[in-house]
């Protein structure tokens, strides 16, 4: 039985076929994360991790624009939230805030199922901490990031400053960090910050889609070892990644999934694996 999809407020959530599509859902503030979005983000991923009928996860938004980033209001309001007479009692809590903050995010890449971003309008400030915890981003045409922080006064520092930089060429992370710079979509394609670019939002939603469809067909067991060692192997040396790859498939390498393909090739047809 598959689990209730979580009713949310500022996220709308879909399940078809192995597939959910998490959105982002505000778009008349241009899906700006406000304290509710965070939070529940990280109850969407957690939905769609622990949910064996999803195999593969869409992250997109509402509207003209994916994402504007923080909500400025939330932002404003951070000083009230970790007032203390004790100066350094109020600087842990604003730590303690923004690891809470950083987690949220990491929700997303933590979830086992790929996560696929589709990126239309604004991808601005916190949106590109979002979208660089996906696997993949794809984008329409008309995208546009930027990583805003700089032009607010502040350092990004819920994830874009460490995850970025293993996206693009790390002069190219830097330029965009320091200068807070517009990147188009012809230029995020030529830097590798998306896969592939779409001509219109509308085209981008179905060709993600596809792309999720023909994730979400093979084994799910595989493609979550896939997604685990490619994670680990980012942060590990090339010797620590093999030695962690060979006792994942000393555990999972005999599997009913692995039987299951073997006979579709036998049989000359399609493999039907379980959740």
């Amino acid at each position: 039985m598959t689990a209730a999809i979580p009713q949310l407020t500022t996220i709308a959530i879909e399940l078809n076929e192995g597939v959910a599509e998490i959105r982002l859902n505000r778009p008349e503030r241009s899906n700006a994360i406000n304290e509710a979005m965070w939070r529940e983000l990280r109850i969407a991923f957690a939905w769609a991790d622990a949910t064996p009928e999803v195999r593969v996860a869409i992250l997109s938004g509402a509207g003209r624009n994916f994402c504007a980033g923080i909500d400025l209001a939330m932002l404003a309001g951070v000083g009230r939230t970790v007032a203390h007479a004790d100066p350094a009692r109020s600087h842990e809590a604003l730590r303690r805030v923004i690891l809470d903050l950083q987690d949220c995010l990491t929700s997303v890449e933590r979830c086992r199922k790929p996560v696929l971003a589709a990126i239309q309008g604004g991808c601005i400030g916190g949106a590109i901490d979002l979208v660089t915890c996906c696997d993949m981003r794809y984008a329409a045409a008309d995208v546009q990031f930027s990583v805003r922080e700089i032009d607010v006064g502040m350092t990004a520092d819920v994830g874009t400053l460490q995850r970025l930089p293993r996206l693009v060429a790390d002069g190219i992370a830097r330029e965009m960090a320091y200068t807070g710079r517009t990147v188009d979509g012809f230029e995020a394609k030529l830097i590798g910050l998306v896969n592939q670019l779409f001509e219109t939002p509308e085209i981008l939603l179905e060709g993600v889609r596809q792309i999720a469809r023909e994730i979400a067909a093979k084994s799910p067991l595989a493609i979550r070892g896939t997604k685990e060692m490619l994670n680990y192997g980012r942060d590990h040396s090339v010797a620590d990644g093999l030695n962690q790859v060979a006792t994942w498939n000393a555990a999972m390498l005999m599997s009913a999934d692995l039987e299951e393909a073997m006979a579709a090739m036998r049989d000359k047809r399609l493999p039907r694996f379980r959740d």
